[in-house]
């Protein structure tokens, strides 16, 4: 229960079982996706880190840049920058890394807070990019019983993060491999544009979102009962591509 109970975003936690969450067959059809752009196949091959992250550097820059919303993310949530890393000997390494000290850059990227939402919202946007993880999976599934279990209050708030998420991730351009260190100066609004992200998904789908089940009710006459199995209760989602 240990792991069920740590915060939504504590992924160490699913970290104890990597050995078998990280078998070889799932790693090399991870490895296969992650290589499909040439900055995931370089990546790979590479082993590259962030390398040396000064915060207080950072948060000279524009408001409106990567590393100024980075450096502040990480001061007001009292984090540090990730350690100067040696080389990875090996992918199932460089990859745990990768995910460590790329994390808070993706929350920023995805424009996800470090709320319990935001948390679920960036663990969805990387199962979709990483997608298949079991990794990722075994990190939501942890976090859905933890829902189940204790907060089953927030449900709904928290399956609107979860959708918005998952959309976003798949709709996105790969964000792996990409060279943070060198995109530190540039806004954040270019960033986004430029991989295709943007949290704001569609007026369609954040209506639906933003729509509380206990508006909605359906009142079954014996008209509707007896053609219920001819028609449909539910109108269908159309997600845009």
């Amino acid at each position: 229960m240990q792991v069920v109970q740590a915060p939504y975003g504590a992924f160490i936690q699913i970290g104890k079982y990597a050995d078998a969450l990280m078998d070889e067959h799932g790693m090399q059809l991870m490895i296969r996706s992650l290589a499909r752009t040439p900055q995931g196949k370089q990546a790979l091959a590479e082993r590259r880190y962030l390398g040396a992250v000064d915060l207080d550097a950072l948060l000279q820059l524009p408001s409106d840049t990567l590393g100024h919303l980075y450096a502040a993310h990480m001061k007001r949530n009292g984090l540090l920058p990730p350690p100067v890393r040696e080389p990875a000997p090996n992918d199932y390494i460089y990859l745990f890394n990768y995910v460590s000290e790329t994390h808070d850059i993706w929350h920023i990227v995805t424009g996800s807070d470090t709320t319990k939402a935001g948390e679920l919202q960036v663990e969805t946007f990387s199962l979709a990019q990483f997608y298949p993880s079991r990794f990722w999976v075994a990190l939501l599934a942890k976090n859905f019983l933890k829902i189940a279990l204790y907060e089953i209050e927030l449900c709904e708030e928290l399956m609107a993060a979860v959708v918005r998420g998952w959309i976003m991730g798949r709709r996105a351009k790969s964000l792996f491999g990409i060279p943070w260190q060198e995109l530190w100066e540039m806004p954040i609004d270019q960033i986004r544009a430029e991989l295709n992200i943007n949290p704001f998904l569609s007026t369609e789908i954040e209506a639906t979102l933003a729509q509380s089940n206990l508006d909605t009710s359906i009142s079954f006459t014996s008209e509707t009962a007896s053609n219920a199995s001819s028609s449909s209760l539910t109108p269908a989602l159309r997600i845009g591509s």
